[in-house]
């Protein structure tokens, strides 16, 4: 069993390894030191076995069932290196040691939950219920949910029309009824676990009941439009027709008429 060391920071992030527990081997009594250093905004996770051990054919670096690295170094020494925002990346870490029987530590780095909104903006109409959501995906999980309306009290659970159903890394606010002038503007859920806490915002509006008419009756209008542009264009289309036909009918009798004058006239001449 390997001994806890001490906290360390990280920035304006604090960070904890919790401790280092490492399976035994009939035997054999291995010996892993895990600890963690800090540097350059990364994070090193190491391991050290020491003692008699077995040989190893490699290491893996694992976090919540996934390999995040892996080698094949025999070496009694392995290490794993992360980057960027830390609160990103806490969680439970395995060094495992390629022996027969596998040979693992864990370690836990744990920060302050980092708290996001499922969405920033939610949108809800009058009379129907909202339903804003948050989310943490931290180690260790948050303890306790606060949600509260900016610039009010928290809120509690069952009063008036809310409903606050939380669950470990999620939360969730249910506004019944809701109501134009008394319900939109921005809620805040905050987060607490032992290492701090965190908080997100989420913005509701809410609309009128008849909203959603909008559209549809945008949509009639334009029908409507469309069917009265075509109406009047067919309407005139016929009207000029009927004049090209009236002056189709009048225009042969004025040809006939002149060719007969002419034939006339030639026989006058003739004689």
């Amino acid at each position: 069993m390997a001994a806890a060391p001490a906290p360390f920071h990280v920035g304006a992030l604090l960070l904890f390894l919790l401790g280092a527990l490492a399976s035994g081997v009939t035997g054999t009594s291995p010996d892993i030191k895990a600890y963690v250093t800090s540097g350059s905004g990364k994070l090193v996770l190491a391991c050290n076995m020491t003692g008699q051990y077995l040989p190893t054919q490699g290491h893996e670096w694992m976090r919540e069932g996934k390999v995040l690295q892996k080698d094949a170094d025999t070496s009694a020494f392995t290490s794993y290196t992360i980057e960027g925002k830390m609160e990103e990346h806490s969680g439970v870490y395995e060094c495992v040691y390629k022996t027969n029987p596998v040979i693992k530590a864990h370690l836990n780095i744990s920060v302050a939950p980092k708290v996001t909104a499922y969405k920033k903006s939610e949108h809800g109409n009058e009379g129907d219920t909202g339903v804003l959501v948050c989310k943490s995906s931290s180690f260790p999980p948050v303890t306790s949910w606060i949600w509260y309306k900016h610039g009010q009290e928290p809120i509690i659970n069952g009063s008036g029309r809310y409903i606050i159903k939380s669950s470990g890394n999620k939360t969730e606010l249910r506004i019944l009824k809701l109501n134009i002038e008394e319900d939109s503007g921005d809620y805040h859920c905050n987060a607490t676990n032992a290492y701090g806490q965190g908080s997100a915002t989420v913005n509701l509006r809410v609309r009128s009941r008849f909203a959603a008419l909008w559209p549809f009756l945008g949509i009639v209008v334009e029908v409507l439009v469309l069917v009265t542009a075509i109406f009047i264009y067919e309407k005139r289309r016929n009207r000029d027709e009927v004049l090209d036909d009236g002056d189709g009918g009048s225009a042969p009798l004025k040809s006939n008429a002149t060719n007969h004058k002419d034939k006339n006239v030639r026989q006058r001449n003739a004689n």
